[in-house]
């Protein structure tokens, strides 16, 4: 009888990878053991710094700071995570800003500096309104994924592990605060705190309309020691994930599956913005403009030495000319 080959899986629990997780896609030789009960930064920190998960949904910031740095790591081009992040900056109301030009010279507060979310709000923060990120004093609450000594010019500092950023927000010991969450202080209303832009999704989506993209927040890693031991293992991974997500955006079409009065009527929205598959795996076009620019951006703040190619960062997922046009058998 043919053994599989038994990896474990680390990943947040999202409708495209359920079949996946409930078993209704199989990886072609491989069994699945799926952790999913973690938050973001414990996973990213558990699989990079202990090494404890064969495969695992990985911050794409914390990924290139590591590869950077020659550490034992490689990943495949399955992005489960994405987000646009104009949503995600939020300023104390009595700090007097009212425009993104009001950030400078401001006290900011970030979850850790190479959190992929914060990457690519500093970086449209400078390209897009005129922010630059070493004119701001950066204090963030997390020790980061890949330690990288403070490049020159840059403030940043970390809070007492007693203190937390919505706390300190709220009281006005800093100005501004970028997450990848929407905090409490937000979702509860609280009148002290405001997000920076008015409208986020318009704000995005002129954004999307300058740029063409829609943020990679997070890319699929895997230990080189797996691949070494079975080479099939990625692409038949990558398969997997492909299959997982078709099925779940055909059973995401059917507006009764959501508990939400205009669900058709959104998902219509989107893909007359994003196109057919926004959520699109492998090297496309996309794809390479999408991580060439979180590349530009984290080399310009100093967290990467070098402009890596992004071929040179993920396993070959191409099968030959006309080869694998079947996805799923």
């Amino acid at each position: 009888m043919v053994r599989p080959v038994e990896l474990s899986l680390a990943c947040g629990d999202y409708e495209i990878v359920r079949p996946l997780i409930e078993g209704e896609v199989k990886p072609d030789g491989i069994r699945l053991n799926i952790l999913t009960q973690m938050d973001s930064p414990t996973r990213h920190w558990r699989f990079l710094r202990n090494r404890e998960f064969d495969m695992a949904e990985l911050s794409a910031s914390s990924y290139l700071a590591a590869r950077d740095r020659d550490w034992p790591v490689t990943a495949m081009p399955v992005f489960l995570h994405r987000r646009f992040r104009h949503g995600f900056v939020f300023i104390n109301s009595a700090a007097g800003i009212t425009k993104p030009a009001d950030l400078v010279g401001k006290r900011i507060g970030t979850k850790s500096f190479l959190t992929t979310a914060t990457l690519w709000l500093r970086g449209i923060l400078e390209d897009d309104y005129g922010v630059p990120h070493r004119s701001i004093e950066w204090l963030a609450e997390l020790d980061e994924d890949v330690p990288f000594e403070t490049p020159e010019g840059l403030r940043l500092t970390h809070i007492p592990e007693h203190k937390s950023l919505e706390e300190m927000l709220l009281s006005g010991q800093i100005d501004a605060c970028l997450h990848s969450e929407l905090i409490d202080p937000i979702l509860d209303r609280d009148p002290r705190v405001a997000q920076l832009f008015p409208d986020p999704k318009a704000e995005a989506i002129a954004w999307y309309k300058k740029t063409g993209i829609f943020p990679i927040m997070h890319v699929m890693g895997i230990r080189p020691e797996v691949i070494a031991a079975h080479p099939w293992v990625p692409r038949n991974m990558f398969l997997a994930f492909e299959e997982s997500k078709r099925l779940a955006m055909k059973r995401g079409v059917n507006p009764r599956r959501a508990p939400l009065a205009f669900w058709r009527e959104n998902w219509d929205e989107e893909r007359a913005l994003l196109g057919p598959d926004p959520w699109q795996y492998g090297l496309t076009d996309a794809n390479r403009h999408n991580l060439s620019t979180l590349i530009r951006y984290s080399h310009a703040q100093g967290i990467i030495h070098q402009l890596p190619p992004v071929e040179s960062l993920f396993e070959d997922m191409s099968l030959g000319p006309r080869r694998g046009e079947t996805v799923w058998i």
